[in-house]
């Protein structure tokens, strides 16, 4: 049996995708509306004082295309932590008015190997960052997720662990590429959702999430290996910003 890799995990992360309902959104009348917008309001008001504390981390995000309108990220300590927040937000209005199309459970994960002898995130500040993220303030986000194929020869995991080592620093290498212009969260989800990983890209020109795919496609651990899942791209947003669009949106103002 080939030899399994150790990792590290972090921040447990709830990728929460959401479509706009605007007729259910007109319908509800203007007292309605603002009574959902100061709800949410106040939520990510919380939110972001415990992003500011370091003890989670939330960004909403802005979609195009026709797969979802926003996405709401939630990186917390534990999955109960994620379990406990769907609690808390199914009786929003704002999410009882607009539900959610996909989501994706995943843990921050790191191969052993990045700690570069020390493991210890209590002790290694760098590691500790990329384990505990503070979601990056870029313009644009693109999520997707992804697995290792398993079909005949193009096994991964029935690969000497040299081998996959060999091809992960290929790999590695032409992210490095890029690391000025796009930040990435990896996070696993064996046995936790229906994709291996999940991949999230920041950056402030979103043509570098086409160029660092593209050029990665090429690379011989994704054009022999990598199974992708479907595609989120759009970009950052505030909760000013939020409720001018949905208010802006309105069609009946009775």
């Amino acid at each position: 049996m080939s030899e399994a890799p150790e990792t590290l995990e972090g921040w447990w992360i709830w990728h929460d995708f959401r479509r706009v309902d605007l007729d259910v959104w007109d319908r509800l009348g203007a007292g309605g509306r603002e009574a959902a917008l100061q709800s949410l309001g106040a939520r990510i008001r919380a939110f972001e004082a415990k992003n500011a504390r370091r003890e989670s981390s939330f960004g909403l995000y802005q979609l195009a295309g026709h797969k979802a309108d926003l996405l709401f990220m939630h990186l917390r300590p534990s999955l109960a932590d994620l379990v406990a927040l769907k609690a808390e937000l199914l009786p929003e209005p704002f999410f009882r008015i607009h539900p959610p199309v996909y989501s994706y459970i995943s843990v921050v994960e790191l191969s052993r190997y990045v700690a570069h002898g020390n493991p210890d995130p209590a002790t290694n500040p760098a590691l500790r960052e990329r384990l505990y993220p503070s979601l990056p303030e870029t313009t644009y986000v693109c999520f997707y997720p992804m697995s290792k194929r398993r079909q005949g020869d193009d096994n991964w995991y029935m690969l000497p662990r040299e081998e996959r080592v060999r091809m992960m620093r290929g790999h590695g290498g032409i992210g490095h590429q890029y690391h000025e212009r796009v930040t990435q969260i990896i996070s696993g989800s064996q046995g936790l959702d229906d994709w291996e990983w999940g991949v999230t890209l920041y950056a402030d020109d979103a043509i570098d999430f086409k160029k660092l795919v593209y050029e990665m496609r090429f690379d011989e651990a994704s054009a022999r290996f990598a199974e992708f899942g479907p595609f989120y791209v759009g970009r950052r947003i505030g909760f000013d910003s939020l409720s001018a669009w949905l208010l802006g949106s309105v069609t009946d103002a009775r």
